[in-house]
């Protein structure tokens, strides 16, 4: 009678049914977790980076003139990425300015004024 090879519990390494059945998929269009997916690769404070990053994204395109949520996810996406890296003051100054740059080269082509609330 041959021996039965032990069976491992749970689903098979790599498999991806936490991310298309999981917490997020409940707030995520099909298009969001597409982008979810490709942004994110790595457990932990990544994911939320993610999508964060996702979610400022449909919010840019849904509605623009929303720059207070803007302002406010773009800030938390720069908190977030100092406690991920760890980086130091001057670095997170770089990285607000950066993310004021990138608002500003959509914002501005979309006739959006959000020069004054950047600078803040």
């Amino acid at each position: 009678m041959p021996v039965k090879a032990d069976r491992k519990r749970g689903a098979p390494k790599g498999n991806q049914n936490a991310r298309k059945h999981g917490f997020y998929s409940k707030v995520l269009n099909e298009a969001e977790q597409l982008d979810f997916e490709l942004a994110s690769g790595v457990e932990g404070i990544d994911d939320e980076i993610a999508l964060l990053r996702v979610k400022i994204k449909s919010i840019l395109s849904s509605d623009p003139e929303n720059i207070k949520l803007i302002m406010q996810a773009t800030n938390t996406l720069a908190r977030l990425v100092r406690t991920r890296y760890n980086i130091t003051k001057e670095q997170k100054k770089g990285l607000k300015e950066a993310i004021g740059n990138v608002l500003r080269d959509i914002a501005l082509p979309l006739g959006i004024g959000i020069g004054a609330t950047i600078n803040k």
